[in-house]
């Protein structure tokens, strides 16, 4: 008897030997970065000279993750556009102009304010875009070496994110 449950011990030592939970050597695959977009949406007026865009995160992200926003700010022609990440602060005739924004796992915020009357440069609160990309906490903990978080290409090719598959959030 002792034998034989010395041969079922070490069998299903050998069985959970293979078994193991984490893998810091491979991405668990429900661990994708995404992107979503708000295309040409407007600011709306907070008070002073604040102005804001507020966007409820449907399914809520992990508390681990990070999101990162860019803005288009232009583009080189009609297949190129220009993202800009942000914070970012803008020096116009008129004063400065800053995007800034916050995050829960819940929603996010995007806000534009300034030294001006915003009012004066419609077209930065007015029909913007942004591109939010969401990095899961894997990344965000061991960030890739030398990504370029201000590039929106580097970004989107570090984490191999699918741009096809991009969702409209807000029209």
């Amino acid at each position: 008897m002792k034998k034989f449950t010395l041969v079922l011990a070490f069998i299903g030592m050998i069985t959970l030997q293979g078994c193991t939970t984490n893998n810091d050597d491979s991405i668990d695959n429900d661990t994708i970065s995404e992107v979503f977009e708000l295309k040409n949406i407007n600011f709306g007026f907070d008070g002073g000279n604040s102005y804001s865009i507020y966007q409820v995160l449907n399914p809520q992200i992990y508390p681990s993750d990070n999101i990162l926003i860019y803005r288009l700010s232009g583009t080189i022609d009609s297949s190129t556009p220009i993202w800009q990440l942000i914070p970012r602060t803008l020096y116009l005739d008129e004063g400065e102009l800053d995007y800034d924004f916050d995050f829960s796992k819940e929603d996010f915020t995007i806000y534009a304010g300034g030294t001006y009357d915003l009012t004066l440069t419609p077209s930065y609160i007015t029909n913007q875009t942004f591109r939010i990309v969401i990095i899961p906490g894997y990344f965000s903990n061991k960030m890739k070496a030398g990504v370029d978080l201000s590039d929106y290409n580097a970004v989107v090719n570090a984490f191999h994110i699918d741009q096809s598959n991009i969702k409209v959030l807000n029209k």
